[in-house]
């Protein structure tokens, strides 16, 4: 951001010289110098000076030059109406914006108006629809640590070892979701982090704010909020005794500061946040951990595109959701997969009923299409800022729970009786809202036509004397025509006049004598009648007193809805998760998913399916997948794109939609709940932060080395590729060793480096997996099929061919190949200067004398075959020669 938005500058060094409205704009930029400030200016919201030139650039208006008594200055400024577009670009661009508004009426001032700056703006804590990119949650995070916040000392959340406790809370202000935990270290901190991904964050003084990533604001604010007193009384002024709610200290002063901060970007203290009831404290070990590289190498919530295509996530294949609350539902559900198996299963349970029953299941779909984003208009209508139509949107979808209970008037399960028996109709919010709101009001709610008639008896007078005297005015202007015998008469009104009868020039012989001039205009002149004065007084001023009485009932009806948000809210609880079962069922029986089964240990899985991959292929073949407390180590060998990375996401993913509560796409899986999956997979690199590729993979390899257990899931892919070929073999060995040996955790690691299935074959719990592939002349063809032991080629150079690579490298590609496999048979059988043939060249280290040895002529089979080009049929046969002559 810009520094030096505001003051100081040469104007507000001047503050005794400055006109009184330029005194009011700088006393606002000086009190809030973190934020560009929007100052409202009639229509208009004008910046001055520096945010002038910001606005101008970064909006693409045009700048122009004010004057007053302390000369000229930049001035540039956005339509009121159209602000939201504006601001967005002045967020998009760094900024924190605060809306300053007149806070009073221009004609009851006497000297410059009241403004007062009633929001800043900032990416976490939008509400508004316009800046509201998507449907889902949009976090403000805090983050603490123990210890005395004045003491001044920082630390370092990248750090390890760290014994203090963490406080971290994130809220979205725009649906009232709000979560609070206390990590106990830094490694924790990163994992909540990425769980949430918040756009923006405080931190307190006693921590940096290297925890969160660079798309995330990390925004200043009054460290004296995050002072364990302020932070105390702040929570208790919500939610009552802190002690009895949170865990810590860190965790208080955390919810304490981050709720100081909301109420600063709604305004201060007029910006309570009424619609605020729940803060759902959590221990990071009650759901699954994905960190933010499993996250991102699942590719469950975002998958990077490929040559500018984007391509599905396991979320987007989920989500049959109808309403805007259950698609934020079900991503809540996939970021903190359950670990207590009974709410797993009850979960199954209700999806299960829904896939058995598909007319039920359909009438619910359609049922929560007419559901509205409850959550986000609640929090309009709690803040004071929902309008008519937002209040017969809320009453819409209140008027659908009555036939949401109906449909499920016949379930069995305890997850959809439940939800069942928890919806409240809400009837007399339904009632109040029927009753006082037409069913399609305009937008504006200061100029009528919002309150429905036979509301309000005193605003029903009122209306119908508008309504008379208007009617009087519709047939005055025939009246009058037949008086003057003046065809061209005409009755009209304008805002400045009111109402008049205009009479061009040529017939102004026949005006009567009671008219009386109005206004000249070039071609006619307009009049009015005392009778004509007196009917339009009535109307204005039943119109006013009408405008005004159905703006009071409005906000009235507002306060009324406002004041049942709890229930409210718990409504659109019940209804998200509703959607989330809803939609697993969809997905289930259409796909064809099956219910999974949890053991205490293992996991085994029956023609396993990746979820996002067989929907973009047109055949999909499916693989199982099988581990228990003795084989629990897979070492996956096999060519590039036959499919080994494919399966080891599909067991994640597997694992974690069953976790999440979602049947799986298998033809049957027997799992274990898992505390966390790792993944290690993919090659990426950090430039901004000087760290290379092989950087990054040891960082995110040492992590799993640290934190896996024998609860866990790791997805390991080419470990120690980004070093030479003798470093990488070793630390792959070295890695596979200490997972098997220490660790323990389910694993499944896919390598190039072969050696590594002879450390597989001997260690106790790990076993040899391949994908094979078939060569015919100089095409490869995957099959797509997992087969127990290591594979036999890795045919890089078709995959290269495939790939579109010129011939010419190609033919080089086979010729060195050649060569070196060459080198590396006479390195492997040579003994001194033996020739081939020599009973030398024979392994006799067992001191047998050669029995079980392989014979002369085996030896030089073996040395003349060209595994260049021998196809896999064709060494299995030479294979079999070889153990035949051993036997």
């Amino acid at each position: 951001m810009d520094a030096a938005l505001g003051p100081p500058n040469k104007m507000a060094e001047q503050a005794d010289d400055l006109t009184p409205m330029m005194a009011q704009y700088f006393e606002l930029t000086g009190r809030y110098d973190d934020a560009l400030v929007l100052f409202q200016v009639g229509d208009f919201y004008e910046t001055f000076c520096a945010a002038a030139e910001a606005t101008s650039r970064i909006c693409e208006v045009t700048l122009t030059k004010r004057e007053d008594s302390t000369g000229r200055y930049p001035m540039a400024g956005v339509p009121i109406d159209n602000a939201e577009s504006y601001i967005q670009k002045l967020l998009d661009a760094g900024y924190r914006v605060a809306v300053a508004d007149q806070v009073q009426d221009p004609d009851e001032a006497t000297g410059v108006v009241d403004r007062a700056v009633t929001r800043v703006v900032t990416p976490g804590t939008l509400t508004e629809d316009e800046l509201l990119a998507t449907d889902d949650n949009n976090f403000v995070a805090c983050l603490t640590r123990s210890g005395d916040p004045d003491s001044g000392a920082v630390a370092s959340v990248g750090a390890d070892g760290s014994e203090d406790e963490y406080g971290f809370a994130v809220l979205d202000v725009s649906t009232g979701d709000f979560y609070a935990t206390a990590p106990d270290s830094p490694a924790t901190v990163a994992d909540e982090v990425g769980r949430f991904g918040p756009a923006e964050a405080i931190v307190g003084p006693e921590v940096s704010a290297d925890a969160f990533a660079s798309d995330c604001m990390v925004s200043p604010y009054d460290q004296t909020a995050f002072g364990v007193g302020k932070a105390r009384e702040k929570v208790r002024e919500y939610f009552g005794d802190p002690e009895a709610l949170l865990a810590g200290e860190a965790e208080v002063r955390a919810c304490g500061a981050l709720l100081a901060y909301a109420e600063y970007t709604r305004g201060g203290e007029a910006g309570y946040l009424d619609y605020l009831n729940h803060l759902t404290r959590y221990d990071p070990r009650e759901y699954m951990i994905l960190d933010p590289t499993a996250l991102e190498s699942l590719e469950l919530f975002e998958r990077r595109s490929v040559r500018g295509v984007e391509g599905a996530t396991l979320a987007g294949v989920l989500d049959e959701t109808a309403c805007a609350m259950g698609g934020r539902e079900l991503k809540d559900w996939l970021r903190r997969p359950l670990v207590d198996s009974d709410r797993i299963e009850a979960r199954f349970d209700a999806v299960g009923e829904l896939v058995r029953d598909p007319a039920t299941r359909e009438e619910l779909h359609d049922l929560l299409r007419d559901v509205y984003d409850v959550e986000r208009l609640i929090t309009r209508v709690s803040r004071g800022r929902a309008n008519a139509r937002d209040l017969r949107s809320l009453k819409e979808t209140l008027d659908v729970v009555p036939d949401l209970r109906a449909a499920l008037a016949d379930c069995e399960t305890d997850r959809l009786s439940a939800l069942r028996d928890g919806l409240d109709e809400l009837e007399d919010v339904r009632d109040l809202v029927g009753r006082a709101i037409r069913p399609e009001p305009p937008i504006e709610v200061t100029e009528g036509g919002v309150v429905r008639e036979g509301y309000d008896e005193t605003l029903d007078d009122l209306r119908e004397t508008e309504h008379a005297g208007k009617s009087w005015i519709d047939s005055l202007e025939e009246q009058e025509r037949e008086r003057t015998g003046v065809d061209s008469l005409k009755v009209g009104n304008n805002q400045v006049h009111g109402y008049y009868i205009e009479v061009t020039n040529p017939n102004l012989d026949a005006v009567p004598d009671d008219y009386q001039r109005r206004q000249t205009l070039k071609n006619s002149e307009r009049f009015y009648t005392p009778e004509l004065k007196e009917r339009e007084d009535e109307i204005f001023q039943a119109e006013q007193r009408a405008d005004d009485l159905e703006y009071d009932l409005f906000r009235e009806t507002r306060t009324a809805v406002a004041a049942e948000t709890e229930r409210v809210q718990g409504v659109a609880e019940r209804v998200a998760a509703l959607d989330v079962l809803v939609s697993f069922a969809t997905v289930a029986a259409e796909n064809g998913y099956t219910r999974p089964e949890f053991s205490a240990t293992g996991i085994d899985i029956e023609a396993g399916r990746h979820p996002v991959v067989e929907r973009t292929q047109s055949e999909f073949v499916p693989n199982p997948a099988s581990f228990d407390d003795d084989q629990f180590f897979a070492c996956i060998t096999g060519p590039n794109m036959s499919g080994k990375s494919t399966y080891m996401r599909q067991v994640a993913c597997i694992c974690i939609m069953a976790q999440a509560g979602s049947f799986v796409p298998a033809d049957a899986a027997d799992l274990r709940v898992l505390d966390r999956v790792f993944t290690r997979v993919g090659a990426s690199d950090d430039i901004a932060g000087g760290q290379s590729t092989f950087m990054v993979e040891m960082t995110e390899l040492a992590d799993i080395l640290r934190d896996a257990t024998e609860d866990s899931l790791v997805l390991l892919d080419e470990v120690g590729r980004g070093t030479s070929t003798a470093d990488g073999l070793a630390i792959a060995k070295a890695v596979t060793e200490y997972v098997h040996d220490e660790v323990r955790a389910t694993t499944l690691f896919a390598t190039h480096h072969h050696e590594l299935t002879e450390t597989a074959r001997e260690l106790s719990g790990a076993f040899n997996l391949h994908f094979a592939a078939t060569k015919t002349d100089d095409e490869v063809r995957f099959q797509h099929e997992v087969g127990h032991g290591p594979a036999t080629a890795s045919y890089g150079v078709e995959v290269a061919r495939a790939a579109g690579v010129p011939q010419s490298v190609l033919d080089r590609s086979h010729e060195l190949l050649a060569e070196t496999t060459a080198e590396a048979g006479e390195i492997a059988t040579a003994s001194g200067d033996s020739e081939p043939g020599d009973t030398d060249d024979i392994d006799d280290s067992d001191g047998d004398g050669g029995d079980g040895g392989l014979s002369p002529e085996a030896t030089r089979k073996l040395r003349e075959a060209s595994l260049a080009t021998t196809t896999p049929m064709e060494a299995l046969q030479l294979l079999d020669e070889l153990q035949r002559e051993l036997e």
